[in-house]
């Protein structure tokens, strides 16, 4: 029998039970759901609203409880909906009547609230670990390579030289605003909802700072409607997670292109490539791929929550239900992303010999040579039109701008001068000396920065 269903004279139908029951997937929270369990009879017990006695009990119940399932011998019954039911019932075949004494003061509703809130900031603690972690691999990267150079690229078309340490910084910083965006999520949930009943709070004397006290919570929610239907910080996760694995897939789509034949800048780790069932000569990015195919997941997680929770009345419906399964598939693919990303980024090969032969084709110092005659005097949209006309020569005569001679130079401008062929890459790069650019003094400035931030020496790590 239902520990719920007094109201009722039949049982909920077989296909109702299947339907509704939510036990295959939420069981995943029974930690969280005994430890809040476990603060709350100690409230209760404090508060005098039930025995010392009852509270211990309850307490030790609880614990054998978490040790059954950890163990995997927890057996929970049919009957029961969730996880939250299926440890009562189990607690009240352990302890007896005082088992029943448990849900005093409580619902369902604040008390998924609670465990799923508990669950999201131990996400959040160790999904930052894992940024952290892939963070330390890009700065330890950047700082060995700070004098390879290679073409940075707009419309996937070469631009302009960079350093390949400002390259990687540039996915340094995309992490720290996801940790950033992490860490303000934390401080949503971090709002402890026991307490407020199914919706309107409850009529007992409870202690709800002493249950956040417990519980590690910094502060309790002020409005018990809001409380028990608020899934905006399931939603605020959800959404700094798809802007992690978003920023992920733009990594793995460089490091596919970079690992082509066509560019060559890499070489994949054999563990972390798969090879061709029919073709023996490839090695193939895998792992960089299956990264980018599961944003889409992630992605559809957070708009099957948005338009869960779009059309809700207050206060708890059972769609909010739906809240979970999205959930858990979002932490435990980010984390994964981000965990084998650590591993795949730190053993790539780079090839900086390949980077440097591409740095001569595509006239990546047309903007350095037009700076070179904003510096003789002529507006910048003119040197702009000049040099366009030059590199178009160039192109049609299969010449760089190292092998045009000073004549043919100034066919286009007679302001060109022997020092034009100053203009070098080197140069290029050391011009661009402001705060944010690829200049070698600003790469170990962004360094020293990035190493503070994550309290590291890439030296010594």
């Amino acid at each position: 029998m239902s520990l719920i269903r007094g109201r009722f004279q039949k049982e909920a139908h077989q296909a109702v039970a299947r339907y509704t029951a939510s036990l295959p997937f939420d069981r995943r929270l029974f930690h969280y759901d005994i430890l809040g369990s476990i603060a709350h009879a100690k409230m209760l017990a404090r508060q005098g609203i039930i025995t010392a006695k009852d509270g211990r009990a309850i307490v030790k119940g609880l614990k054998a409880i978490e040790e059954e399932i950890e163990a995997g011998q927890f057996r929970p019954k049919t009957e029961s909906e969730d996880i939250h039911m299926a440890i009562e019932s189990r607690l009240s075949e352990m302890i007896g009547p005082s088992g029943g004494r448990l849900h005093t003061a409580r619902s369902r509703n604040d008390q998924v609230a609670l465990d799923t809130r508990l669950f999201v900031k131990d996400a959040i603690i160790q999904i930052n670990l894992a940024v952290d972690k892939l963070q330390v691999v890009l700065v330890r990267l950047a700082d060995q390579n700070q004098r390879v150079v290679l073409p940075g690229y707009t419309h996937l078309q070469r631009a302009q030289p960079v350093s390949l340490a400002h390259y990687l910084l540039a996915y340094f910083e995309m992490l720290q605003r996801d940790f950033e965006r992490f860490e303000d999520c934390f401080k949503r949930t971090d709002v402890m909802p026991l307490g407020s009943g199914a919706l309107a709070g409850v009529a007992y004397p409870i202690d709800r700072a002493y249950v956040a006290k417990q519980l590690g919570f910094s502060r309790i929610s002020r409005n018990s409607l809001d409380a028990v239907a608020d899934r905006d910080f399931v939603i605020e996760f959800e959404s700094a997670a798809s802007v992690c694995m978003m920023h992920l897939s733009r990594l793995a789509m460089e490091l596919v292109l970079w690992s082509s034949s066509e560019f060559g800048f890499i070489e994949m780790d054999d563990s972390y490539a798969h090879g061709s069932s029919i073709m023996p000569q490839k090695k193939n990015p895998d792992v960089a791929e299956l990264a980018r195919g599961k944003v889409g997941r992630v992605y559809g997680h957070l708009m099957a929550l948005m338009t869960t929770m779009k059309g809700l009345p207050l206060a708890y419906n059972s769609d909010m239900q739906e809240d979970k399964e999205g959930l858990f598939d979002t932490v435990d693919t980010l984390l994964a992303t981000l965990e084998i990303f650590a591993g795949m980024v730190e053993t790539i090969k780079f090839k900086p010999e390949r980077m440097a032969l591409t740095l001569d084709k595509g006239y990546l110092l047309a903007t350095d040579i037009a700076d070179y005659l904003v510096g003789k005097g002529v507006a910048f949209r003119s040197a702009h039109e000049i040099v366009g006309k030059l590199v178009n020569w160039a192109a049609e005569n299969d010449k760089s701008f190292a092998e045009i001679s000073l004549s043919q130079y100034r066919q286009f401008s007679k302001l060109f001068d022997d020092d034009v062929y100053l203009v070098t890459v080197d140069r290029s790069m050391a011009a661009r000396n402001n705060p944010g650019g690829t200049a070698p003094e600003q790469i170990r400035a962004a360094l020293e920065h990035a190493k503070q931030l994550l309290s590291i020496d890439t030296e010594k790590k």
